[in-house]
């Protein structure tokens, strides 16, 4: 069996790739995890640095984040209990073709 936050922190990547499906490619330039626990729960919580370049970069991270606080992830054993942006970096990158770099801090718990 897998530790917990291998398999938290996964679940929660692979949700986050969902959410940017229809833009393409997602770049995770770092992602730390460290166990968490409450007096009833336990789970981890997570920083996530991620990279997007290209065309609709931009307006892919404005959905994203738009709906970041109602967004439900399927989370394979865990629940998300919060999510938030840290930080919305926005520039232009290689030809200048649009790049955005987000930093989110979540919190996941097991489920059950």
């Amino acid at each position: 069996m897998r530790p917990l936050i291998n398999d938290a922190t996964t679940a929660l990547l692979r949700a986050l790739c969902v959410s940017f499906a229809s833009f393409g490619t997602i770049t995770f330039e770092e992602i730390v995890s460290r166990s968490w626990a409450s007096i009833t729960f336990t789970g981890a919580r997570h920083e996530i640095v991620l990279r997007l370049e290209g065309e609709g970069a931009d307006d892919a991270t404005s959905a994203f984040l738009t709906n970041l606080e109602a967004a439900e992830f399927r989370l394979r054993g865990h629940i998300l209990a919060d999510i938030a942006l840290v930080t919305d970096e926005r520039s232009a990158g290689p030809q200048g073709a649009p790049r955005v770099r987000m930093k989110l801090e979540a919190l996941t718990v097991e489920d059950g």
